[in-house]
C-alpha cells in the first residue's frame, strides 16, 4: 500500500467567486427545467421525464448550495476579521 501514497503535497484549494458560481449554476438548472416543462409530453412519451425532474432537483440542491456557500463565506470573513486580517489582500 505504500507505493500508492502521494510523494508531493496537495495543492492549495482554489478560491474564487464561489457564491456567484453556485448562484449561476442554480439559475441554469431552473432555466433548463422551465425550458423543458412545455415539452413534458414529449419526454413522457419516450420515457425521459427524468431529464425534467433532474433539472428541478439540481435547482433545489443549488438553493441549498447557495445557502451553504453564503454561510461559509461569512464565516471566513468573520474569522479573518477576528484575526485582525482583511478578507481580501491589500494592493500596497
Amino acid at each position: 500500500m505504500a507505493k500508492w501514497t502521494p510523494r508531493h503535497e496537495a495543492p492549495e484549494p482554489l478560491e474564487g467567486p464561489v457564491v456567484a458560481t453556485i448562484t449561476g449554476g442554480t439559475i441554469l438548472w431552473f432555466v433548463l427545467f422551465l425550458v423543458q416543462l412545455p415539452f413534458y409530453g414529449w419526454f413522457d412519451d419516450r420515457g425521459l421525464t427524468w431529464w425534467v425532474w433532474t433539472c428541478l432537483a439540481g435547482g433545489g440542491l443549488g438553493l441549498i448550495g447557495i445557502w451553504y456557500v453564503r454561510k461559509r463565506d461569512a464565516a471566513i470573513k468573520r474569522a479573518a476579521a477576528a484575526d485582525g486580517l482583511t478578507a481580501t489582500p491589500s494592493t500596497d
